[in-house]
Formats: C-alpha cells, sequence, structure tokens
C-alpha cells in the first residue's frame, strides 16, 4: 500500500514538470488594460455611497415570520391531550 502511494505521488510529481509547461510563454493579461479615469472612479465612489444610503433605509425585520399561524387553531388543547394520554399509559402500565 505504501509502496502504492509512492509511487502515486512519483508520478504526480513527474506530471507537474513536463517539458511541454517550459514551453508556454508567460502571459499577464490584467497589465494590458489601462488604468480607471478619475471621472470613472468618482463615479464608483457615488455609486458605492447611494448604495450604502439606500441599504440604510432597509428596516430591520425583527418579527418572527409565521407562515402557518393563519392555519394553527389559537386552542393549546392538543398537547394537553398527548400528556394526558401518556398519564393515563403510565398509570395504566402500574396497575398491571
Amino acid at each position: 500500500m505504501k509502496k502504492t502511494g509512492v509511487v502515486m505521488v512519483i508520478a504526480l510529481l513527474a506530471g507537474w514538470t513536463m517539458p511541454s509547461h517550459a514551453q508556454m510563454p508567460n502571459i499577464n493579461l490584467l497589465a494590458d488594460q489601462p488604468g480607471k479615469t478619475p471621472e470613472q472612479k468618482e463615479a464608483d465612489e457615488a455609486r458605492d455611497k447611494a448604495y450604502k444610503e439606500t441599504l440604510k433605509k432597509i428596516p430591520d425585520a425583527k418579527t418572527a415570520s409565521d407562515p402557518w399561524g393563519n392555519v394553527r387553531s389559537s386552542d393549546a388543547k392538543a398537547p394537553a391531550a398527548k400528556t394526558t394520554a401518556a398519564k393515563k399509559s403510565k398509570t395504566t402500565a402500574n396497575s398491571n
């Protein structure tokens, strides 16, 4: 198992150092683009400022939304029924 791992590591390292990689030219495409003009920088800053101001205008959602709130009944009888059924089963189990 160790020999297989060593062979795989060597094969991986040999694959990275192929001679075809040495023949590829080093190309940097990002340096060819011109920089932004002062007008473009000011427009970007104004756009960012307007964006931040609109984010401040959004109110915080502090209330919890309950999409099933209208479907549920306001009575709390369902949990009480479960507890009384559990108590009855315990008393019947003790009496046996």
